[in-house]
């Protein structure tokens, strides 16, 4: 059985990429295999990025801003932008989506929670689709 893997792109790929692709991999447990990327990375995750993960138990800290590549993309079952108008290659055969949310740069926590908290929703159902309980 093929995996699905999904790539989840971001200019910064300090924030809601990092946020999404953590989300899945946690709820996936290794089901699918996930990426994250952006056009212009960051020198560090977001700081209230990291904070409110935490909170739900997902550690941040080793992650790093990664530069997208053409090669994920093409390695990529779905590629979903993050409402940041990132350009992505756009290859045949490709699913893509582009959720549409707040931007968590410069918030305080407060502010990047609901935002996580719309991310996680969004990936649980991307995950029901991806990869459907078996009875």
């Amino acid at each position: 059985m093929n995996i699905p893997e999904v790539l989840f792109v971001c200019v910064h790929n300090a924030g809601r990429s990092q946020m999404a692709a953590a989300l899945l991999a946690h709820h996936a447990g290794g089901a699918v295999d996930v990426r994250s990327a952006g056009s212009a990375p960051a020198e560090s995750i977001n700081p209230a990025v990291r904070e409110a993960m935490a909170e739900i138990g997902l550690d941040l800290s080793r992650e790093v801003p990664k530069k997208l590549t053409t090669d994920a993309v093409e390695a990529a079952d779905v590629v979903i932008t993050m409402g940041c108008g990132d350009a992505c290659p756009i290859f045949p055969g490709k699913r893509y989506l582009d959720w549409q949310l707040d931007d968590p740069a410069g918030q305080s926590v407060e502010h990047v929670r609901p935002i996580r908290d719309e991310i996680d929703r969004r990936v649980r159902a991307l995950l029901a689709e991806l990869v459907p309980a078996t009875s």
